[in-house]
């Protein structure tokens, strides 16, 4: 697997100017090639109509099947509330050592808390999620360093605590499976 690229692909709606930003924070960490393609999934396949949320192993599991390739790492970009059968929801999900993995905007906004819109907020809280699902594709697990973005986060306000940057033992461990 080439593992000097990454792949994110947009599911829905995202402004261009949003996904730049996404992909320049994504850089700035990974220091790889990213590209950025649009995608096209009937969601409707993957809506649980009893939680009202859509499935995220079984999205998980199509990214993988239908838009992933050896040749990089593939992160799925949505905007949908995302489950697991074990958590009420969930931000994003990743193969741990695989190609893929998927983020969900969709309860990363202010909004969805009842509190005033903040538009660099929402970027970077969707930057730490993708970067922390990209270190799983990269075999990292969860950390225990309290600002290391692949600490786990079950709330937005654990998201927001955390930097965007790995720690330098995740970042070692990163380097030595990029070499």
């Amino acid at each position: 697997m080439n593992l000097h690229d990454i792949t994110l692909i947009s599911f829905g709606y995202f402004e261009n100017n949003f996904l730049r930003n996404v992909v320049e924070n994504i850089h700035h960490e990974y220091k790889l090639n990213i590209h950025l393609r649009e995608g096209h999934l009937d969601l409707s396949d993957f809506y649980h109509p009893a939680r009202r949320q859509y499935d995220a192993n079984k999205l998980l599991q199509q990214l993988e099947d239908h838009f992933c390739s050896d040749d990089c790492k593939t992160i799925g970009l949505f905007n949908v509330d995302l489950f697991i059968p074990i958590f009420t929801y969930i931000f994003g999900q990743a193969y741990l050592g695989g190609r893929s993995g998927i983020a969900s905007i969709f309860r990363l906004s202010n909004e969805r808390y009842g509190i005033a819109p903040d538009d660099n907020l929402l970027l970077e809280r969707f930057s730490k999620e993708i970067i922390h699902e990209l270190g799983h594709t990269f075999n990292l697990i969860h950390c225990h360093v309290p600002d290391c973005v692949m600490i786990s986060g079950t709330y937005v306000e654990d998201i927001d605590q955390k930097t965007s940057h790995l720690c330098p033992s995740c970042k070692t461990k990163l380097q030595h499976k990029l070499q």
